[in-house]
């Protein structure tokens, strides 16, 4: 899957197998032709007899290469408990992700709620955070013109992307726009970049769970902190990834990783795709949105584990390899996939109980980039850095918002004394001031003792009294105009007006 570049649109590949053309594993599958059928008929509301078309649950068209049969369906009770805890996460989001990650973690294995997919994708991805620190970028670059070399091959491709389901159905229809729209202000906003055709389909996932200016900010921390480097032109991520599959497999399934090096399959035959477009256009959409929520949560490891566990049971066994004795077969088994190994519970389960870690993946990064600069010199690609999940996201990014402090219950004056402290009680500076010079009065006139006042104040902060002289006016340790509350990410959703404090 390599990246479009020049005015004229899409090339081939470039000979001797360079990535620097255009690989078109993205082009139309086998509906092409029914899906331009579909898209010419013109804006959604202008397909004829669309209404009539029957729908399934997640937007495709009945009968289409992207619907999906018989599924399993979570009880309506167990649902709207998991809502119920969804939404408190989110609406606690900060609280959650600094003590309670590896509940966000589980939950988001179980699956996230329908209803709330896309809202915890911009929470997990830190799109919402990206999105308040920059207020107004979206508009600015929806409104410019953009750069014609690419808005020429972002427009050919608009059609090619989930040509069955309901919001990409019509060409010119509003899923087309959305699509436009973020993908323009993509190349806008990473000019160096530029277009990827593996782009347009991570952009169209999250067009269908949320608007569009959401939907860039979560494209934005897709391809700078979970992919760095993949849509980058001579795709040296992607590669470097390949290598370094190639080599966890081994581990995983020595059977497997042995075919395919005796049968000198490159890993980019197989992975390219799988990799760039985080599987969306390979799973069943149910198992897709699973892989995403995991992805969202745990980083890439997900990409690297799904492909493992695909590569396992398809070429795992000496009996599935009866019908893998060449190159083509081996490739064509990789390419239609049994519809078992792809199944949601499946899937998801192998997934999660496979042993593979962040570590493992960096370490082997660490020797496959070292055998790159060995062959091949220095990399070119310069991205930073990829950050393994939600929890260092936030820990790179905190966002412009304090640190999170336990609200009490019972408000005190910042210098009351608390019961049971054996430290002697401190006055404010005011009313220290004032009683040294109520002394000094009562001294001057004669008096001898303590003005009544003076000991009303300190019989008051003695006992640590909540509520301080009248003529002292006590500062709200926190106020409603605080950093707390006016932070804009304070995890007040605007959905709900509850916040953590």
């Amino acid at each position: 899957m390599a990246k479009s570049r020049g005015e004229n649109g899409p090339r081939g590949p470039a000979a001797g197998g360079s990535l620097s053309g255009t690989r078109e594993s993205l082009a139309p599958g086998p509906d092409a032709a029914a899906a331009d059928e579909l898209s010419s008929l013109g804006s959604d509301s202008e397909v004829n007899g669309f209404a009539e078309r029957r729908i399934d649950k997640f937007g495709f068209i009945v009968g289409s290469q992207g619907a999906e049969g018989a599924l399993e369906e979570v009880p309506l009770e167990v649902l709207r408990q998991r809502e119920s805890k969804w939404l408190d996460m989110l609406n606690n989001w900060d609280k959650w992700m600094a003590k309670k990650h590896k509940k966000i973690r589980l939950r988001c294995q179980k699956g996230i709620p329908p209803s709330l997919r896309g809202r915890a994708w911009q929470y997990l991805s830190g799109g919402k955070v990206k999105l308040q620190q920059n207020p107004g970028k979206f508009d600015e670059l929806d409104m410019s013109p953009g750069d014609p070399k690419w808005l020429d091959v972002i427009e050919r491709d608009l059609h090619r992307q989930f040509p069955f389901h309901e919001m990409f159905v019509s060409r010119g229809g509003h899923g087309q726009q959305d699509l436009f729209r973020v993908l323009k202000a993509y190349t806008l906003y990473r000019p160096e970049e530029g277009y990827c055709q593996a782009q347009a389909p991570i952009a169209a996932v999250l067009l269908m769970h949320m608007p569009a200016e959401q939907a860039f900010w979560c494209l934005v921390q897709i391809c700078e902190k979970y992919l760095p480097g993949y849509y980058s032109e001579k795709l040296e991520a992607i590669q470097l990834d390949g290598e370094i599959l190639f080599s966890l497999l081994q581990k995983v399934s020595p059977v497997a990783h042995k075919h395919l090096r005796q049968q000198k399959i490159d890993p980019l035959l197989y992975m390219t795709e799988w990799f760039m477009c985080a599987f969306a256009r390979t799973l069943p959409w149910s198992s897709v949105l699973r892989v995403w929520d995991m992805f969202f949560c745990e980083g890439v490891k997900i990409i690297f584990r799904v492909g493992l566990v695909l590569l396992k049971h398809a070429l795992g066994s000496p009996e599935k390899l009866k019908a893998c004795q060449g190159q083509y077969e081996t490739i064509e088994r990789l390419r239609s996939l049994s519809a078992k190994i792809m199944q949601e519970a499946f899937l998801v389960q192998e997934v999660v109980e496979l042993p593979v870690t962040e570590r493992q993946i960096e370490r082997e990064h660490l020797i496959q980039l070292r055998r790159w600069q060995e062959t091949r010199g220095e990399l070119q690609c310069c991205a930073l850095p990829r950050l393994h999940g939600a929890k260092a996201i936030l820990e790179a990014e905190p966002g412009p918002r304090l640190a999170l402090e336990p609200s009490p219950s019972i408000r005190l004056p910042p210098d009351a004394h608390l019961p049971g402290s054996k430290a002697k009680p401190k006055l404010p500076k005011q009313v220290q001031k004032e009683k040294k010079e109520q002394q000094k009065r009562a001294k001057a006139s004669g008096q001898v003792g303590q003005s009544p006042a003076t000991g009303q104040v300190e019989v008051a902060a003695a006992a640590g009294d909540a509520c301080p002289p009248q003529d002292t006016p006590l500062k709200d340790p926190a106020p409603q105009d605080s950093a707390h509350h006016c932070s804009q990410e304070s995890l007040t959703s605007q959905e709900s007006e509850d916040t953590y404090l």
